[in-house]
């Protein structure tokens, strides 16, 4: 199985990713009714407009975890009256909603500023290997909290559920490791024609391939950040901008010696990591995704680079000036 690498990923300079997290898709206080959405994704496009203005040729990814969360919901809501439907196809839902959004407004962000470029967004797959540990022992959280009596009704229909004390019960599933995005040469094939492109979103739609090649979507959720590193190398791009709701990674965070960092290098940032600084479930996976992309090579001659920082401030961290930077 490819891992996503090869001859083709020499960087690009001048060629950004950038991962946008949940809070550039969801109202301040974290609601994702469709008016907080778009609202949200107009406010992080005014970003991504600055920097396409400034010269870069940009391509985007994206969180939904608050998207999916919202259409098990309905599939939770509404079994008595349609069958829920997997969590494949939620992942691919999502991505075309959020991709609609998001392509109209950056080409009214990029109209405003006299900078007109299409957009188009790719319904995405992400290979995942069957036989991942992760399948044997669902620990993602998905979707809401419940009483144990709904978590029961809906382990009866082959769903995993896990009780989280007096918060309620919870659906899990696999996180499996992404090791292709499939439909990447799709996303390369557009961004060549001057496009700016959405994929991969929510770390893209798992499935696995069977014995006879063929393809099957899964009950899984991908980091979106690990995707992200793997399209980024995919799509030649020299610098991975994740953007989240905090200017910097923090060493010893909530310690008494907390502390920023600013510009950092691999074998730093792996020190930290290797001693337990960054949480599994929040920063954890944007520091490795961070340190797979810059050390990924060849090179050709053009360093990658990383940062991880604040929505309001992609188009300073794509150029190094703001967040946490990685380089070798």
């Amino acid at each position: 199985m490819s891992n996503g690498g090869g001859a083709g990923e020499t960087p690009v300079a001048g060629r950004v990713l950038i991962a946008l997290g949940g809070n550039a898709m969801t109202a301040p206080d974290g609601s994702a009714t469709p008016d907080g959405q778009a609202e949200a994704i107009a406010r992080a496009m005014e970003r991504v407009a600055d920097l396409v203005a400034a010269g870069a040729r940009v391509a985007l990814t994206h969180g939904n975890g608050p998207q999916v969360g919202n259409l098990l919901i309905k599939n939770q809501l509404a079994a008595h009256v349609v069958p829920p439907v997997p969590l494949d196809w939620c992942g691919a839902q999502t991505q075309a909603t959020i991709g609609l959004l998001i392509m109209n407004a950056l080409d009214r962000a990029l109209a405003a500023r006299g900078v007109p470029r299409p957009v188009s967004a790719v319904v995405t797959r992400t290979l995942v290997d069957a036989g991942d540990r992760g399948f044997t022992n669902p620990v993602k959280p998905v979707g809401r909290y419940f009483p144990e009596s709904e978590a029961e009704r809906f382990a009866a229909l082959g769903q995993t559920w896990r009780s989280f004390g007096a918060r309620g019960w919870r659906r899990v599933v696999a996180s499996p490791e992404p090791l292709e995005i499939l439909d990447a040469d799709a996303a390369a094939a557009l961004m060549e024609a001057g496009h700016i492109v959405v994929a991969a979103g929510g770390g893209g739609v798992p499935v696995v391939r069977d014995a006879d090649g063929t393809l099957r979507g899964v009950e899984a959720v991908v980091d979106k950040d690990l995707a992200a590193q793997l399209l980024a190398r995919r799509l030649r791009a020299a610098t991975l901008v994740i953007a989240t709701d905090v200017e910097h990674v923090m060493a010893g965070y909530g310690t008494a010696r907390e502390r920023p960092l600013g510009r950092t290098t691999v074998a730093e940032l792996r020190e930290l990591a290797a001693a337990g600084h960054f949480a599994g479930g929040s920063m954890g996976p944007k520091v490795e995704a961070a340190l797979r992309f810059v050390t990924a090579g060849p090179g050709g001659g053009t360093r990658r680079r990383a940062a991880i920082g604040s929505l309001d401030r992609i188009a300073d961290a794509a150029h190094g000036k703001a967040g946490t930077i990685i380089e070798e």
